[in-house]
Parts: structure tokens; sequence; C-alpha cells
């Protein structure tokens, strides 16, 4: 237990000594959000690699130490922990020290958690005994349906808790981080503000164009952002680290490597056009739409794929039986998956992903396709939002029936995504 905690001895964290080393590094702004007020339920979700454990050390180090007593910080990692017994011997150890120290309210991480077969028993049987009253628990996990899936166990038994979703770094962040440039940022849920960022960001503009060259080879995920910018390149053994951690993560969720990759391929090769889960099974071995359906809302479940259904803004209406849109919502997950399923990915593809993996932070996603397209539909309460990409030579038509509608051409996406603030208005938490 105390080597996991090396604060409570004055010392630093190998992770967070690691971080120090790295010539390109940063704090990631969702860190503010662990913070929660007691007593508190949390679960932090995202895709492997992305850099959840790295932030968890940030926040210990940049936000706790020096504003909590040392041993009122426990951190637990899960991956060598066996099941749920084990684990509720390993808590109530802390417990019962943390009161000879004579603290009364702790933050306790529990990292990795799905390692830990039958885990939610541990900390739902003490929260029914209000052994954590007075605490802030963050849980974490990579394989998000596995972590969601289990929250459902806990029905008003989450105190002040939340879901934290940790996505890759966005393109805004990207260019704060690895540029320096001040841009101006507006709300998403306010048009005019960052229509208004975007008129003044207009300036940076080929040096936005730059650098999102290079975030269509990097995306958001720290180790090949690092290794761009400290050698010139991302390497192959980059992406070979990043495929078997999604091949283990499929595989401890049930799903066959060669059904997955043949579905992956044929969702590269479509190109975005909409398609049937029928067409995607006559294409390839799996024969069932259902099974089809099951891998892709797998990929989903992990963060690494989003599927788009078609809205109707007139009708108000989604209709789920008809051909859906699959994106790959990070760039340099395309490059990682192409390389799997040995198939070549087109650049316009990439990069109206890489729009619709921003949009999808703050709202729900649609598509519409009739006598014209949008590619991406955000629906704000009862206000619609479209936005249509043309990278390349790509035709359109302006539909009637959207009010609120954005072509986004070559120049316009790197100043489009750099210039909204892309998180979620949320309200104030409890800080230390």
């Amino acid at each position: 237990m105390e080597e996991h905690n090396p604060w409570w001895f004055g010392e630093e964290h190998p992770k967070y000594v690691e971080w120090k080393t790295y010539q390109i590094r940063w704090v990631p702004r969702i860190i503010d959000k662990f913070y929660s007020k007691p007593f508190a339920l949390n679960f932090l979700v995202g895709p492997r690699q992305v850099g959840k454990t790295m932030s968890i050390m940030l926040f210990i180090h940049l936000r706790l130490i020096g504003k909590l007593k040392p041993q009122a910080i426990f951190y637990l990692p899960c991956d060598e922990v066996s099941d749920y017994r084990e684990l509720g011997e390993i808590i109530d150890t802390y417990l019962s020290a943390r009161r000879e120290w004579g603290i009364r309210s702790s933050y306790i991480i529990l990292d990795e958690i799905t390692y830990v077969e039958g885990w939610w028993r541990t900390i739902k049987s003490r929260i029914d005994r209000n052994v954590f009253k007075n605490d802030i628990i963050l849980i974490s996990g990579s394989v998000s349906i596995e972590v969601l899936k289990e929250r459902e166990r806990f029905p008003g038994r989450r105190g002040n808790g939340k879901d934290i979703v940790m996505y890759p770094l966005d393109f805004s962040e990207f260019v704060r981080i690895l540029t320096g440039i001040a841009v101006k940022q507006g709300e998403f849920e306010n048009i005019e503000s960052w229509k208004k960022a975007m008129q003044a960001n207009i300036i940076f503009s080929n040096k936005l164009i730059e650098y999102f060259r290079v975030y269509l080879k990097t995306g958001g995920f720290p180790i090949p952002i690092r290794e761009y910018f400290e050698r010139g390149n991302v390497t192959i053994s980059s992406i070979k680290v990043y495929l078997d951690w999604l091949k283990n993560d499929w595989a401890k969720l049930g799903k066959s490597d060669k059904y997955m990759k043949e579905i992956i391929g044929v969702i590269i090769k479509l190109r975005l056009n909409p398609i049937s889960w029928l067409h995607i099974a006559n294409e390839t071995s799996v024969n069932s739409p259902n099974t089809i359906r099951s891998y892709i809302e797998t990929l989903e479940d992990m963060l690494v794929a989003k599927v788009l259904h078609i809205y109707d803004p007139v009708g108000r209406r989604v209709y789920y039986r008809k051909n859906k849109k699959v994106h790959i919502i990070d760039p340099f997950m395309y490059r990682v998956l192409a390389h799997y399923a040995r198939t070549e990915v087109y650049e316009e593809q990439v990069v109206e992903s890489t729009v619709l993996g921003h949009v999808m932070r703050m709202c729900d996603v649609y598509y519409w396709r009739n006598r014209t397209e949008v590619d991406i539909i955000g629906v704000l309460e009862n206000r619609y939002i479209g936005f249509e990409v043309k990278w390349g030579p790509k035709k359109w038509r302006k539909p009637r029936h959207l009010k609120d509608i954005f072509l986004l051409k070559e120049k316009e996406v790197p100043l489009f995504l750099a210039s909204i603030k892309w998180e979620k208005p949320s309200r104030s938490y409890h800080k230390i």
C-alpha cells in the first residue's frame, strides 16, 4: 500500500517524477473536475492510454498535496488486485490506519478498477454502512462499458458524485499547449461568441493550419504527441503499442479479433458513407447484423468510434432503422485501426471525423441526408446546429430546413476547432 502512496513519506510518485522529465508536458484542464464535496462517488472513464492515470497523479501532486494531510490521500492501482474481497481488505486496512492518524475525510482513488472482479460489491457495501460518508471516491477505468454498466448498481448512492469522461486532447488545447498562441475562445452554446473568436483568430490561420496537419498525425493522445515533437515523427512502434491495448480490451469483452479486423476494415473503406448493419455483415464473414451492431457498440463503449443516426430537424425525429455513419473519433486512432485492418484511410474522412469528435463532446450528434446532406447536426435542447466539412473537391448545397449551419472549408476547420473551448459548462465544485 505504502509503495503507491509515497507522499505519506514526503516523496513523489514515480509517474509524477517521470512527467517532470518530459520535454513536452501539460496539465490537463480536466483535473479540476476531480474536485467534489463529500460524500461523492465519481467515475472517470476514457480511452486506453489517454492519460487518466497521469492526470490523477497531477491532481494529487498539484492540487491535493500541501492542502490535505498526506495520509488523507489514498491511491490504489487495481491491476494487481485479484477480486472484491482483496480490494475490501486493502481499503479496510487504510481506513483503520487513518483513524489512528486522526483523519476523518479522505480522497480515495481506485485506478483501473475493471481489473477487479465484482469490485462494486466492496464499494456498495461500505457506502450502505456509511463508511465513506466524509470521503470523495474517484474510480477510473479504460473499458468504459464495464465501469458505466456497474455504475447503475449505485442508485441514490452517488452523493455529490459525477461522471467524468476524459477524451483525447482537443485541438484548441493542443494549440494552446504546443504553440503558445493566445487564441480567443468562445462557448459552443453561444454561436456568436465563437464566430467572433474565429474572426479574431484569423491572423493565426497559417499557423493553425500547420499545427492541424500535425494533429492529424498525432491526434490527442500523449504518447504520439510527445514522440512527434521530440523526434519529428510518430513511429510504427507507438501505433502497435496502442493497437495491442485495444485488442486486449475488446478481447476482455469477448470479441473475436478476426471479426473486429474485418468490421473495422469495412468501416474505414466506406469513407463515412451511410450503411446498414446488414450491408457490413454481407461484406464480412460475420453474417449476423446483430453481431455487427454488437462489435461497433463495443468500439463506441471504448470511446473509439461514434455511430451517427439520421435526424430530421423538421419532424424532430431520429430514424434508428435507416443507414448509419460510423466515425473513428480521433485522427491517431484512424492510423492505428487502418494499420490493423491493412486498409487506406483518406484525409477528408479523418478531418470530418475529427470535427465530429469535438462536437460530440458538447451535445447529441446526428447527420442528415436527403436531397441535401449535412455531415453533423448537433442538438442543443431545441436548437439545431449543422456542420458541413468540405475538405477537398466536394459539392454541397445548403439545406433549407436548418437555420444555423456552417460550411467548414479547409482553412476554416482548424480555425473553427481552435476557437471553441471544448468542454461543457459545469457547476462549481468544492475546492480545498
